[in-house]
């Protein structure tokens, strides 16, 4: 058991709030306890808000603890109250489907083999049979209901009005940790910072009804340099469902951090040692050309999601693209991923196909045909990586990669996808 994970934990900077950390700090190094986290099903897939937590547990179970892993079949029917209004409520039926998704995503990133091995429960299992007398009496009388209403997220939709529904989240949620007390001695809940009322309530029930002391820790939120919240990009959440962000567009999105927050997110979300974040921290600072530390939290993140063969792909995928490797090494479904992240067209596979010009148009990657045909004749137009000679040059249908697809150039870095439909 290593008793130096609080301080590790510390040093990443994962540590935002605790209940007692000293008490919490001796509790740990008096031998293993059982921590767990809690994640609804309020969508197909877990993304990146929820990857902290995942690894903090991870690190915890390195330590010798022991992860318990929540799937909210239960809280998930409900959902959490959020400031801008109202939850559209989801069928049980897609609950259950999504919950299995959780459950199946959850068991890729802890060890289920040793003394400490992890575990995957549903609060749904032992929510679904209490009746709401049950569950008023053992659970809600212990809920001082001036202190719900002085719950942030409660006060900010009081006017605007909040359900019933909504405001007795918070008491389900606490069930979860008096049951897990109960039945495997659990004595810690990790959450982000933003579920800190909810994940103290919990605490505070089990002392309630248990007399028995547990804790709460915190991870802070993670925002960027500018202020705004990490893991957003345009086109919505990263996901860690491979069919919602592909692992090219996942690894991209890791790739382009800013310098000012990529030592932090390797602290956050690789296991690289204290001296091997402060050489690329150096290297940031110094050679920052590198991007050595970019590379390196890419790299990592995408294993620990998809696997150290997907993020070999990838990255071939990506040299590729650019004039790097060989596109025809790639398969038909890395490459076909990788060019939906760039402007890209289906052109139908008549017998006349179009011109490269008019598909630099199609592709947005020249504004006008005049502009095309100015690149095509200085060189700087290419598919597959070969320079394209003729303005009037076609399409060739014997040229198509893997699944149908070309990879259209202008210059070194502004790539489109063309697919042969």
């Amino acid at each position: 058991m290593n008793p130096h994970v609080l301080a590790d934990l510390e040093w990443r900077g994962l540590i935002a709030h605790s209940t007692d950390f000293d008490a919490l700090s001796a509790d740990m190094s008096a031998g293993p306890i059982t921590v767990y986290c809690g994640f609804d099903p309020s969508a197909p897939s877990l993304h990146m808000g929820n990857l902290l937590q995942l690894l903090t547990l991870r690190r915890l179970q390195d330590a010798g603890h022991k992860p318990i892993g929540i799937v909210g079949g239960a809280t998930g029917m409900i959902g959490d109250p959020k400031e801008a209004g109202e939850r559209k409520l989801n069928t049980l039926e897609t609950v259950q489907q999504w919950s299995e998704n959780l459950r199946e995503q959850l068991s890729r990133f802890w060890s289920f083999d040793g003394d400490n091995a992890a575990l995957v429960v549903n609060n749904y299992d032992w929510t679904s049979s209490m009746s709401t007398i049950e569950f008023l009496r053992d659970v809600g009388k212990h809920f001082p209901v001036n202190r719900m209403l002085a719950r942030e997220v409660v006060r900010s939709r009081l006017e605007a009005g909040i359900s019933y529904t909504e405001f007795s989240y918070v008491l389900l949620q606490s069930l979860d940790y008096l049951e897990l007390f109960r039945r495997y001695g659990c004595s810690l809940q990790t959450g982000g910072s933003d579920q800190w009322g909810n994940i103290t309530a919990g605490v505070e029930l089990v002392r309630r009804v248990e007399g028995a002391r547990v804790h709460a820790l915190a991870t802070p939120l993670v925002t960027k340099a500018d202020g705004t919240k990490f893991g957003k990009t345009e086109s919505g959440s990263v996901w860690l469902d491979a069919s919602m962000t592909s692992p090219y567009a996942y690894h991209q999105f890791w790739l382009n951090t800013d310098d000012r927050d990529v030592v932090s997110l390797l602290k956050y979300f690789t296991f690289r040692s204290r001296e091997e974040i402060e050489e690329l921290e150096r290297l940031v600072k110094e050679r920052p050309q590198l991007r050595a530390a970019q590379r390196t939290l890419a790299d990592d993140v995408t294993t620990l999601t998809h696997g150290a063969e997907q993020t070999e792909k990838v990255k071939a995928a990506a040299d590729a693209l650019f004039g790097g490797g060989n596109l025809r090494d790639l398969d038909g479904d890395t490459l076909g991923s990788a060019l939906r992240e760039t402007p890209h067209a289906d052109v139908p596979n008549e017998d006349e196909l179009p011109t490269y010009v008019d598909l630099l148009v199609a592709t947005q990657l020249a504004p006008s045909k005049g502009a095309a045909r100015r690149t095509v004749q200085e060189g700087g137009a290419y598919v597959n990586n070969v320079r394209i000679a003729d303005v009037d040059q076609r399409l060739d249908r014997d040229d198509a990669l893997g699944n149908g697809w070309f990879v259209l150039r202008r210059g070194k870095r502004h790539l489109a996808g063309i697919r042969l439909v």
